[in-house]
């Protein structure tokens, strides 16, 4: 490993800042996270309720490794995203626990979010994976796009108490 990891720096793209996620971005990220939609595919198909997003949000801030997406043209929150797992042994960091706002699904948001992670990233380690739902298509698909390979094994990760298997894609430095 080159460096130490920065688990929370600021990224900027063309349309979107990546930046270190703040109690103070509950009512605006509960807003973006709101819509039904954005988990329905999720393994956590409730998140979008009060109670079940302010464990996800208070777990957020309290990891010190994850952040808040927000659009530029307007300064409006729009969604979430964490580091996680870091294994210097293998050079490779989870991105993960990601979710945006329903009303920028389908553009390139989410590649322009990810780009900036994973280019952050690959300044430290060479590898990054992303576990994703095994039922989850929208986030395959998306993976896919963005050049996700996926791994053969398959893992469990529990989540409040429950099992739920996922599949592994990986990106790798050039």
């Amino acid at each position: 490993m080159k460096t130490t990891f920065e688990y929370q720096a600021t990224l900027k793209g063309p349309r979107i800042t990546v930046r270190p996620i703040q109690k103070d971005d509950w009512l605006e990220m509960f807003a973006a996270a709101g819509n039904p939609k954005v988990w329905e595919n999720h393994p956590v198909i409730d998140r979008y309720t009060e109670a079940v997003f302010r464990g996800f949000f208070d777990d957020a801030v309290a990891s010190g490794s994850a952040y808040t997406f927000v659009d530029r043209e307007n300064d409006r929150i729009i969604g979430s995203s964490r580091y996680h797992n870091l294994d210097e042994q293998l050079s490779e960091i989870e991105i993960g626990w990601t979710f945006l706002d329903h009303d920028y699904w389908g553009g390139s948001y989410n590649a322009e979010v990810k780009k900036l992670m994973v280019e952050h990233a690959f300044a430290v380690v060479d590898t990054v994976v992303f576990w994703v739902g095994d039922s989850n298509i929208v986030s395959m698909r998306a993976m896919e796009k963005i050049g996700g390979v996926k791994r053969e094994k398959r893992e469990v990760r529990v989540l409040n108490g429950v099992s739920y298997p996922h599949v592994i894609y990986e990106l790798r430095k050039r």
